[in-house]
């Protein structure tokens, strides 16, 4: 076995070989017999179960010592004794230093997720605001994933609400452009957002370029906490405008300057004894950990989100606190300061290991008095509050899990529920959708969509549409569970839009792949469609209601409604897709600038598809073997 650190230096590793006969030795007799050959290093070391499951990623400055931990027969809680007992081979990888190893332990963590660390679940990437400079009118837009285009990114924000809201405001405060350069070199008149004054239109030259980039200054000074500066800008343009009568004008920078003032009313907490810092509170109640995360970059904040993460009820807050922050930054940008509601004993080691990783200083500390403890206690509020609302939804949402293990014959109350909806007009831009709910509610990281493939399938052929996306999203989970079966996540419960027409066409898909015992459950919408008479099928039971005012019927009707939802959002960006895209996207040679050219002179492209060879040479920018071109291409296809 081989592996790399975080620096991409190759550690030296060392895979511990299993024990011959495990029913003849306990969990510390194992782990003492690897204790021998191990050296007195930094390094990461993993527990390992008798099916290979991994049951414990953890780092040591000594492996010796700490492995040799684990042989004590006294002294530990029950988990970490769980483990011990559990434990049925290590292995181990070798690092050149102990932050190498936390680096290391972090990215084995999120990518193994052992039963007994400390686990980061809801680990997507947080949105920016990009200031895009690869083109002379920079367009303003949301950004997530990797900085790979030109430009100035402005965030973590906590959410794609918080940046949506940001951006729209940012439109109307600096008129700065939000479309893709191919709409940008297409239009021949201006949109919709300068009509309603959420844009300055340079695609028309409604704005000159050097206006233009005043505007984009402004707000790059704006989101680099220059905003007084921006103000007092827009307030001293707006008394010459009202001075010289021109109050049209003088409106238009009030309402700029109102935009301003709104962005900086969301914001809440701006502090003013630092500009760039996380900050992490951590609270614990009831066996659950909340860590609320805050974000505050040049003074201002982008917002905050809860996380819940995954922790035996023995770990302490701080341990959990202490484990989170390293799997936290292993994909994300590190800020220079991180605020911590609690002392971890791992501070230091932290605070030089994100120094290494972001190529900056990073100080961690947890305030104690002053603007920044205020500012944290406002931060636990919102920690505790937000750990009592989940207490309670999960409190309702057992009960509801276990009345639909009793209504649909379960043996246990389900962990995971899919439900599956196509989507689709007539059977254009069909697309099939699959949601997921489970004790903590709806998991739309797991959410995933299908765009029918099949050109066989007939047109509004619901039944076809589902045994694709059946049959693709179960082999699949064949192949995943084959490769392995420690990763591959199977659902408890199928839940379909359909009756038994489209039950028995589910049926028929699983048991081609041989899959017998998974619960399906067929949803028809009652009569006139109305909510509250929807008819449930099972295959070997007869179809049967519930009570209007049965609390399952509900459940079901959200989950129901929440896969219509996803369904329908998915056919429309599909179909929104389908219609900006014109025949001239097919012309060989043609670019977005011909484009323009063409749809300029002719106005649409059902006009340039029935242009003759004199006429497309008109066009700037056409020459006479361009416009062959063009006319080989729509007369060939019949056009």
């Amino acid at each position: 076995m081989s592996s790399k650190t975080q620096d991409g230096n190759d550690p030296i590793a060392e895979e511990v070989s299993k024990p011959a006969s495990p029913a003849l030795l306990a969990g510390p007799d194992v782990i003492a017999q690897v204790v021998k050959t191990l050296p007195n290093r930094p390094g990461v070391y993993r527990m390992i179960g008798a099916n290979g499951e991994v049951l414990y990623v953890g780092k040591a400055r000594s492996l010796k010592k700490r492995v040799a931990s684990y042989t004590r027969l006294t002294g530990h809680t029950n988990r970490i004794a769980r483990m011990i007992a559990a434990t049925a081979s290590m292995e181990i990888i070798t690092t050149s230093t102990e932050t190498e190893a936390l680096l290391l332990e972090a990215n084995l963590i999120k990518r193994l997720k052992p039963s007994c660390n400390v686990i980061l679940r809801d680990d997507k990437s947080f949105p920016y605001i990009l200031i895009a400079r690869g083109h002379d009118a920079p367009q303003l837009v949301k950004h997530r994933g990797a900085r790979k285009r030109k430009g100035d990114y402005f965030g973590p924000f906590a959410s794609a609400g918080d940046v949506n809201r940001t951006i729209n405001t940012l439109q109307r405060a600096f008129l700065l452009r939000s479309c893709t350069d191919s709409y940008y070199e297409a239009r021949t008149r201006p949109c919709l957002l300068y009509q309603i004054k959420r844009c300055s239109a340079p695609c028309t030259d409604e704005i000159s370029l050097s206006d233009y980039a005043r505007l984009v200054d402004d707000a790059l000074d704006f989101l680099t906490g220059k905003s007084s500066k921006v103000k007092d800008g827009l307030h001293a343009l707006m008394e010459a405008a009202s001075e010289k009568l021109e109050f049209e004008r003088a409106a238009s920078y009030r309402d700029r300057f109102a935009a301003l003032a709104q962005i900086q009313s969301h914001q809440g907490i701006n502090p003013h004894s630092f500009e760039e810092a996380d900050m992490f509170a951590a609270y614990s109640q009831g066996g659950q950990t909340c860590i609320q995360v805050f974000f505050f970059r040049t003074g201002q904040n982008w917002g905050n989100r809860a996380f819940f993460p995954r922790a035996d009820k023995s770990f302490t807050p701080e341990e959990i606190l202490d484990a989170f922050i390293a799997q936290f930054y292993d994909n994300k940008p590190v800020p220079k300061l991180i605020l911590l509601s609690h002392e971890i004993a791992g501070k230091k080691l932290l605070a030089e290991a994100l120094t290494t990783k972001a190529d900056h200083k990073v100080t961690v500390s947890a305030p104690q008095r002053g603007e920044k403890r205020a500012i944290m206690e406002q931060s636990l509020a919102n920690a505790r509050e937000a750990l009592g609302r989940r207490l309670a939804e999960s409190a309702s949402q057992r009960k509801l899990l276990e009345g639909v293990a009793e209504t649909f014959d379960l043996e246990d109350m389900p962990q995971r529920i899919e439900v599956y909806d196509n989507s689709h007009i007539q059977g254009a831009n069909a697309v099939g959708a699959m949601i997921v709910a489970g004790p903590e509610g709806f998991e739309k990281n797991s959410y995933r969509k299908f765009n029918i493939k099949s050109k066989e399938i007939a047109p509004g052929d619901d039944f076809a549409m589902m045994r694709e996306v059946l049959t693709r999203r179960f082999s699949r989970l064949l192949k995943e569970t084959e490769e392995d079966d420690s990763n591959a996540v199977w659902p408890d419960l199928l839940l379909i839009d359909g009756g038994a027409g489209q039950l028995s066409s589910v049926h028929e898909v699983l048991d081609e792949l041989g899959i017998e015992s998974l619960r399906v459950v067929g949803i028809a919408k009652g009569s006139d469609r109305d909510a509250g008479r929807e008819r449930f099928f099972i295959r070997g039971r007869s179809d049967f209601i519930l009570q209007p005012r049965d609390p399952v019927l509900y459940f079901v009707q959200r989950l129901r409604d929440e896969a219509h939802r996803f369904a329908i959002g998915a056919h429309r960006a599909k179909r929104k897709q389908a219609i900006g895209a014109t025949p001239l996207d097919d012309v060989p040679g043609i670019g977005p600038t011909r484009k323009r050219a063409l749809l300029k002179h002719f106005g649409s492209a059902k006009a340039v598809s029935r242009a003759g060879l004199t006429d497309l040479q008109m066009v700037d920018g056409i020459s006479a073997q361009m416009a062959q071109t063009i006319y080989d291409f729509f007369h060939d296809q019949g056009a």
